[in-house]
């Protein structure tokens, strides 16, 4: 069964990546016993399916995934949420309010408003309904500080490493707390604008050089590196 492309290697649709019993994966597709790419990524193998990994790619909800949205209208019982998807999603006033909603009493936007942004949970979704969110539970609701980071949704596995290891190494090495939405929003939480500064550098670095190996140590020496540059000018004698 042999392969015409190593693993994270970038293909162009029509690209022969290959060939025998190989399950055709995301982004992929089979003719006869050939698997080919069917957009620009960069391929996968998982045991014997091969999938390409979009670069550019909307968030497909998911059930149980964690989500960060923008507030884009106020309604009569809830509120529209944008979540970087080809779907708004649906946040109801009750979930918010934990109680009953009364509309002749409850003002939405004095809870939400237009452009508040919002840590949430995907509780329902199907291709016939719109995405169904929750705030109920613990770590979610609205965001009131810290510095929000985009990238493209398929990059965020890259961001939490094997078993969490890129992430937990950017929260140690930064101080910062880092919360994931899986559509590719990323909320950071540091106990100064520096140290926000240098979580931010390291997701643009993974998102820039996902496709690459030895990254974790790249990011790693990165940080040390700007942190003490940083030091370095704090401690220079002022004139």
């Amino acid at each position: 069964m042999p392969t015409f492309f190593e693993r994270r290697q970038l293909v162009i649709p029509g690209d022969l990546i290959a060939e025998g019993e190989y399950m055709a994966g995301e982004n992929t597709y089979r003719e006869a016993d050939k698997i080919f790419a069917s957009r620009i990524g960069i391929v996968e193998y998982e045991e014997n399916k091969v999938d390409v990994v979009a670069l550019r790619a909307f968030y497909i909800p998911k059930l149980g995934d964690i989500v960060i949205g923008t507030i884009v209208e106020v309604g009569f019982s809830g509120w529209t949420v944008n979540i970087n998807s080809p779907y708004l999603a649906l946040l109801r006033a009750s979930d918010v309010l934990s109680r009953p909603f009364k509309p002749q009493k409850d003002e939405l936007s004095q809870f939400l408003d237009v452009g508040d942004l919002v840590v949430a949970k995907i509780i329902a979704y199907d291709r016939t309904h719109d995405p169904q969110l929750t705030v109920g539970e613990p770590g979610l609701g609205k965001i009131t500080r810290g510095e929000i980071v985009k990238i493209t949704p398929t990059k965020i596995p890259r961001v939490i490493g094997r078993k969490g290891s890129m992430i937990s190494m950017i929260k140690k090495e930064t101080s910062c707390q880092i919360i994931l939405g899986l559509n590719g929003v990323i909320l950071i939480t540091g106990k100064n604008l520096e140290d926000e500064e240098l979580a931010m550098m390291a997701i643009h670095k993974i998102e820039e050089e996902s496709h690459t190996s030895g990254l974790t140590d790249r990011i790693v020496q990165m940080l040390k590196e700007e942190r003490a540059k940083r030091e370095e000018v704090k401690n220079e004698p002022k004139s």
